[in-house]
């Protein structure tokens, strides 16, 4: 689950009046000197002791909500500011609308992935009947989620978490969110549900196979595999069941597809689906979206699929991420809790489409 940020920068000019020109034939006025400004310093970290001030002053917030000092000096020893995750947060890009969804698709639901996800599901088969019967989840979403966060458990991240939160806690562009996250982690050391030196993941804080923030753990990681404890570093079996129990909590219907990839008619009519109500969340991706109508209305409008159809009365909602002609989809209410693990239309079709790959080549 990831965050964007974009740093402003302010530039300053300086100007000034010409001196008054006599009547008489004048002469050259001295040129203006205009003032070369350095470039703005690149973004640093505090001084040692500004950072301790930070840490003692968060400390002492979390013994007066009654957490242990002793939990809190676990979590905080030698947690120092990461020059490298104020970097990362910072070159983040934006969501521009120059981007498009086909170069994305192809990097990141190429035949490794593929063939990776297909090999999993195999493996893991009996574990993942397991969730399914308990969720509704189907395993290719699972198994999707799981590819594209960390390449089925490869790729987990190494920056260690609680310094990586506490960096982007003090830096306090965001300080409210990692705050909260650093809160967490302090709550996972105390209940006993990790060992501190497990707290490795992301610069952002994404930790483990599922690439759960801290929060996320709390509130969703779940035992797959019987040993009391969600392991979701180094425990397939609890990754998979806690990726389902997230989607299960968030509200994944069961036996409702997530949709299908469409072709529309070249003279469709887009003005007449255009999504009246604003979206007041997840901005940008779901202005993407037109307004929900039946399956039997979009076929009425004569869109087609190469796969079936939900029922017609399910309702779906039209999504073209690079523009008209350009590739189309309908996508149900399922596809939204997708988006729930990160709001983007660009995630959440390659979740989808690599999902529908893995079955593919299962069947």
């Amino acid at each position: 689950m990831r965050y964007r940020a974009l740093l402003p920068l302010l530039f300053v000019a300086a100007c000034a009046t010409a001196p008054k020109v006599p009547d008489a034939t004048p002469a050259p006025p001295p040129p203006v000197a205009v003032p070369v400004l350095p470039p703005p310093p690149a973004y640093t970290l505090p001084t040692n002791a500004e950072f301790d001030h930070w840490k003692a002053a968060y400390r002492q917030a979390a013994i007066a909500r009654g957490v242990p000092a002793a939990t809190v000096d676990i979590v905080l020893a030698g947690v120092q500011p990461v020059q490298r995750v104020i970097d990362l947060d910072r070159r983040q890009p934006g969501d521009t609308k120059s981007a498009r969804f086909d170069s994305y698709l192809a990097r990141q639901v190429d035949a490794a992935r593929i063939n990776g996800g297909t090999a999993a599901a195999n493996r893991m088969s009996a574990t993942l009947a397991t969730v399914q019967a308990r969720t509704g989840v189907p395993p290719e979403i699972m198994v999707a989620i799981w590819g594209l966060e960390s390449a089925y458990g490869k790729v987990t991240g190494d920056f260690d978490v609680p310094a990586s939160l506490a960096t982007l806690a003090w830096e306090g562009r965001r300080a409210v969110l990692f705050t909260r996250e650093l809160d967490a982690v302090v709550d996972i050391v105390g209940r006993g549900l990790a060992p501190r030196s497990a707290l490795r993941g992301s610069w952002a804080g994404a930790m483990g196979q599922p690439q759960f923030l801290p929060s996320s753990y709390l509130a969703y990681a779940v035992d797959g595999d019987g040993d009391g404890r969600a392991d979701i570093w180094s425990s397939e079996a609890d990754t998979l069941a806690s990726i389902g129990n997230y989607f299960a909590k968030k509200g994944w219907k069961p036996g409702l597809s997530w949709g299908n990839v469409v072709t529309v008619p070249a003279d469709f009519d887009r003005a007449r689906i255009k999504n009246p109500i604003a979206p007041k969340t997840c901005v940008r991706p779901l202005e993407k979206h037109s307004q929900w109508l039946p399956i039997s209305q979009w076929k009425a409008m004569g869109l087609t699929s190469a796969a079936a159809f939900p029922d017609d009365a399910v309702l779906a909602t039209l999504i073209e991420p690079d523009g008209p002609g350009a590739g189309a989809y309908l996508a149900t209410a399922n596809y939204r809790v997708i988006m729930e693990y990160n709001c983007s239309n660009f995630y959440a079709l390659s979740v989808a489409l690599l999902g529908d790959a893995i079955t593919n080549r299962a069947h």
